[in-house]
């Protein structure tokens, strides 16, 4: 049993009610953590300890900043158990996704401390005679960051990095569905030295995420919002930011389409596809949902792809037995899949492998013949359970690939790599790759989505921009005429 407190201004503490919640393990039931379920009250007092430490930290160096950043990646690193073992007891994430999770972190804090000295201006010419006039990035105050379940580490870390690295103080409100995992971050980061209130962690109980939350955008200190998760709940927060006049960044749902052209390596795409399909049990924003192959080399390029599926070990990740799909987050996963399953077979789609699943271990399964009718054709799975879609020529999968409300990854598989790029320029999606696999992230890199996938971009000099403020600054150096 894992205990998690509030982090406010330095200090651990409990909520100011003394109420707590409990999050049980998906397959067990056990419960594995009990976290402090903050107050509104407890969250306004989050932000005002980062309003306070904001007067010294945004005028800090970036060699100070770039150190503590630097420190903070080698504790997140130093607790990659700690990690593993809280990520499979609170959301069922195989020992192979914790590891990567935690790696990808430290390396997310790494490059924002390389982003302290690339926070730049420019000097842009004036028709005023002797004006010199600058266009300068400055903090922009406090930054709350709001992370999701599925990739805990990498995502509650991307929500604080980069601004950190920017001279913001932030506030990090962990998801009620991983709390320890969650907690593990503002312990690491605490470690690291920063502060007293630079770094904020609180956690709510679910009933409460509504009023936490808007108490938290509407306060007057918080300058810049950010939001990884559903779109279904990133629209609520933009809804309240917009409410507020509060610029946000959105990372949401997603309906990631691989498309297999008639020319591909079909041995490199069945391995893409089973990568970017059922890691973290296709838990992933960016996750394969939509196989989208040309009918010509379809039955060649699908048995490769249900052989590679049909291996992939499954089991409770907290045994000794590696595995590659461990447990789903909840039995509402299951339900939602099985549904699809049931929705698909009954208008005419062929299962390839897997099955509907009783508990929340569920194997990898693929539908064949998957048609617009079908449910699954166009609503995320969020779990592993992925359509394959069959098309005549390029204009037919460009045109299924782009059939769908979300933009956030995809992906195209092509020997003819002019056509595929072109192929991949007319693909609506904030991301794309050209033979490999949707699930790709690096730090460096412009994060985010179109569409119903969001706005605004994690990541690198991306990144920069969302979370600074570009102020148009001069100085007069002559003297200035006046027509009056």
């Amino acid at each position: 049993m894992f205990e998690v407190n509030l982090m406010i201004g330095g200090k651990t503490v409990p909520a100011s009610s003394g109420i707590t919640f409990e999050r049980c393990n998906p397959l067990s039931g056990e419960i594995v953590s009990r976290a402090a379920a903050a107050t509104v009250a407890d969250a306004r007092a989050a932000v005002d300890a980062a309003e306070r430490a904001f007067v010294e930290w945004c005028q800090t160096g970036p060699g100070e900043r770039r150190t503590l950043l630097l420190k903070a990646a080698d504790a997140v690193a130093a607790r990659e158990s700690q990690f593993i073992k809280a990520m499979a007891e609170e959301t069922g994430a195989s020992p192979a996704w914790g590891n990567f999770n935690v790696h990808l972190a430290a390396g997310v804090l790494q490059e924002a401390a390389s982003m302290t000295t690339q926070i730049c201006g420019e000097v842009i010419p004036s028709d005023q005679p002797g004006n010199l006039a600058m266009g300068v990035r400055q903090p922009a105050g406090v930054v709350l960051g709001m992370a999701p379940w599925n990739a805990p580490v990498i995502l509650g870390v991307r929500a604080i990095a980069v601004p950190l690295a920017c001279g913001n103080t932030v506030v990090l409100k962990g998801s009620e569905l991983c709390p320890r995992t969650h907690g593990l971050i503002a312990e690491a980061l605490n470690e690291a030295g920063f502060p007293p209130g630079v770094v904020n962690f609180v956690t709510n109980a679910p009933a409460d995420a509504g009023a936490v939350v808007e108490a938290m955008i509407a306060h007057s200190a918080v300058r810049r919002v950010n939001f990884t998760g559903s779109t279904r709940v990133g629209r609520i927060i933009a809804a309240t930011c917009a409410q507020h006049l509060k610029p946000v960044v959105l990372e949401l749902g997603g309906k990631a389409p691989l498309v297999v052209l008639d020319d591909a390596d079909l041995n490199a795409a069945a391995n893409a596809a089973v990568f970017g399909a059922f890691t973290n049990s296709g838990q992933i924003c960016m996750s394969t949902e939509r196989i989208v192959v040309d009918a010509r080399i379809a039955d060649e390029f699908v048995s490769c792809l249900a052989a590679r599926a049909s291996s992939l070990p499954l089991g409770d990740p907290r045994g000794k037995e590696p595995v590659v799909l461990g447990s789903v987050i909840d039995m509402a996963t299951v339900e939602r899949c099985n549904a699809l399953i049931d929705d698909a077979l009954e208008k005419g789609a062929k299962l390839l492998c897997g099955n509907k699943a009783t508990s929340t271990l569920m194997p990898a399964t693929l539908l064949d013949y998957v048609t617009p009718d079908m449910k699954i054709y166009r609503e995320e799975s969020f779990g592993p359970v992925k359509p394959i879609v069959r098309v005549n020529g390029v204009e037919e999968a460009i045109a299924c690939a782009n059939d769908n409300e979300y933009g956030l990854a995809a992906a195209v598989f092509g020997g003819d790599i002019a056509r595929a790029y072109q192929v991949a320029k007319r693909i609506e999606s904030g991301i794309c790759h050209v033979n490999g696999p949707t699930v790709h992230d690096e730090a460096q890199m412009p994060f985010g989505g179109v569409k119903s996938s969001g706005f605004g971009r994690f990541g690198g000099r991306a990144g920069i921009n969302e979370f600074t403020d570009l102020r148009w600054i001069t100085l007069q150096t002559t003297p200035r005429q006046y027509p009056f």
